[in-house]
């Protein structure tokens, strides 16, 4: 069975009583071990559609199983749990906390599993040094360039051994040198770890480095591409 299965999905946003559809009905599987882009210009739904997996948001109808749950029964509480065991977050402004280093940034989702902090710093130097920030540990964010802080940003993100890593348009405000590197990384956090990266994009280098593109237009899939 498919870790993520997405059926007949919707959601609308009404705004001052005037609908807006944001996803028109999609179909889409994806299996454990995935390292896939959703692709689509602003406004095509991809971003909705990352939110909903991640359990930020809920449909308007349809269905989201992800590990065999139907995110869409699940309590507000019980979606908090999803959250902070099951999904990892990277977004595009990094969204690191400024009064923390990179190793407490890192270990931050295992410090609210309550993971003791022996066994939590160890797991979060671990993933850092396979990013290659083992010498910017201490460093806090106003320390480090954009692409420093992302690889950061990654690695708390997998640090707590997600089932599924969502990026929101990691690379967007990188140089594409630095984009390249970063995204060469998380595949490889991709192969080392098992974890399934989604991304939300329109970048090209993203799409590139995919094995698979899924490309959302006006709300609907209209192309999906393995690249093996």
């Amino acid at each position: 069975m498919a870790l993520i299965q997405i059926k007949d999905l919707i959601k609308t946003y009404v705004d001052h009583g005037v609908e807006a559809p944001a996803l028109r009905g999609v179909n889409l599987e994806i299996a454990g071990g995935e390292f896939t882009a959703i692709a689509g210009p602003s406004g095509s739904g991809k971003t909705t559609l990352l939110n909903i997996m991640g359990g930020l948001d809920r449909p308007t109808s349809g269905t989201v199983m992800v590990d065999g749950v139907d995110l869409g029964t699940l309590s507000r509480s019980a979606l908090a749990e999803y959250r902070l065991h099951k999904v990892g977050f990277v977004f595009q402004s990094y969204n690191l906390i400024e009064v923390l280093t990179a190793l407490e940034n890192a270990e931050f989702v295992l410090l609210l599993q309550k993971v003791p902090k022996r066994e939590r710093r160890a797991r979060a130097t671990e993933v850092l040094e396979a990013m290659g920030m083992a010498e910017y540990l201490h460093k806090r964010p106003n320390q480090l360039s954009g692409g420093q802080q992302q690889r950061v940003a990654v690695a708390r993100a997998i640090a707590h051994n997600p089932r599924i890593v969502l990026a929101d348009e990691p690379t967007a405000n990188l140089d594409s040198v630095t984009a390249s590197g970063l995204l060469d990384m998380m595949r490889g956090m991709n192969e080392r770890y098992g974890v399934t990266f989604i991304f939300s994009t329109h970048d090209r280098l993203v799409m590139e480095k995919a094995r698979r593109v899924v490309l959302l237009r006006d709300g609907l899939v209209v192309q999906d591409e393995r690249r093996g």
